[in-house]
């Protein structure tokens, strides 16, 4: 699956923490972050995901929802 900048998201569906499906129609006409990262609690990665946390509420006043994908389990 490709993604495109400025291109509408393929379908897709993922489960995220605290219960929440997200889809490719599930925030429709909302902005929406999607970061993905290889792995969990790899340096990299690490440091990817402490830049969205620090910048978190700069997303969240510009009205967006942020999500972090990977190909690691949910636990």
């Amino acid at each position: 699956m490709a993604i495109v900048v400025n291109k509408p998201l393929p379908e897709f569906e993922a489960n995220a923490t605290g219960g929440i499906e997200v889809s490719n129609t599930s925030h429709l006409g909302q902005v929406v972050v999607l970061y993905f990262y290889p792995k969990d609690n790899t340096p990299g990665c690490t440091t990817e995901a402490m830049q969205f946390r620090d910048k978190f509420k700069d997303f969240t006043k510009a009205g967006a929802t942020v999500y972090g994908g990977s190909r690691d389990n949910m636990k």
